[in-house]
């Protein structure tokens, strides 16, 4: 049994991946790399095609290139993002910062620049999926509150003052990182390693964009200034007079 395999057992079936890029060559060793790492892995070459598939049929994650003909990768994120959240890892022209800072924004869950290594995007893939299983475990639902802002790791769903945030699934779990140690604060590397399944590289900024978004979304039901910057550290969840995680 492969590593991949062995971690969703739990699902009686291998991941299903669908790749969306137009370098059919590219998907084709993808693809094949992926089914020997214990993966199923099917292809689509037009973003307008598989925004339509991708509302017919479920994935557990979708691997989806930026630079796409016609309907553009970061045009196919929004679409995506209007009716699923399945985790979806930008491909990205390297150095490109714009692209992945804005697929971040736009809700994808990771990136990696092309041409990318195959050992490197299963590595993210099972990451990412590991972090799904949070959702079948069947345990008793835990729940963080700091003040009137919670998550609830059952239905991974996240609120403040009783309205839902609408976070995705990597900023569920920055979140869920920060509210449980509220008070103190978190280095980016334990953010990167805890909320997303790696290590933090240079040049990262995928958590401070993640921590930007869950900011507005707070900020949007009234909660201001919750998440404190602490310059060259991290980030900290701020305990009010009276607050404890809990």
């Amino acid at each position: 049994m492969t590593t991949a395999t062995a971690l969703y057992t739990l699902f009686a079936m291998v991941p299903n991946i669908l790749i969306i890029d137009d370098d059919r060559e590219l998907c084709a060793l993808l693809a094949d790399f992926l089914k020997l790492e214990g993966f199923q892995a099917s292809a689509i070459h037009d973003g307008a095609e598989a925004v339509t598939h991708c509302r017919e049929n479920r994935y557990d994650a979708i691997v989806l290139d930026v630079m796409l003909p016609g309907l553009q990768g970061l045009e196919v994120l929004r679409k995506l993002r209007e009716f699923s959240d399945t985790p979806i890892l930008m491909l990205t022209a390297r150095g490109e910062d714009t692209d992945r800072i804005v697929g971040l924004e736009m809700g994808a869950d990771d990136y990696l620049p092309k041409p990318c290594n195959p050992r490197e995007l299963a590595a993210r893939l099972r990451a990412i999926l590991r972090r799904l299983e949070s959702r079948h475990e069947p345990e008793t639902p835990a729940v963080i509150s700091v003040g009137v802002t919670c998550v609830n790791m059952a239905n991974r769903c996240a609120q403040h003052a009783g309205q839902d945030l609408q976070l995705t699934s990597a900023e569920f779990n920055v979140l869920q990182v920060l509210l449980g140690r509220a008070g103190s604060v978190v280095d980016k590397e334990t953010l990167c390693q805890e909320a997303l399944g790696r290590p933090l590289s240079a040049y990262d900024r995928s958590i401070d964009v993640h921590v930007s978004k869950i900011r507005r979304k707070l900020a949007s039901h009234g909660g201001h200034d919750l998440i404190v910057s602490v310059r060259g550290v991290g980030y900290q969840f701020a305990l009010s007079a009276g607050d404890s995680a809990s």
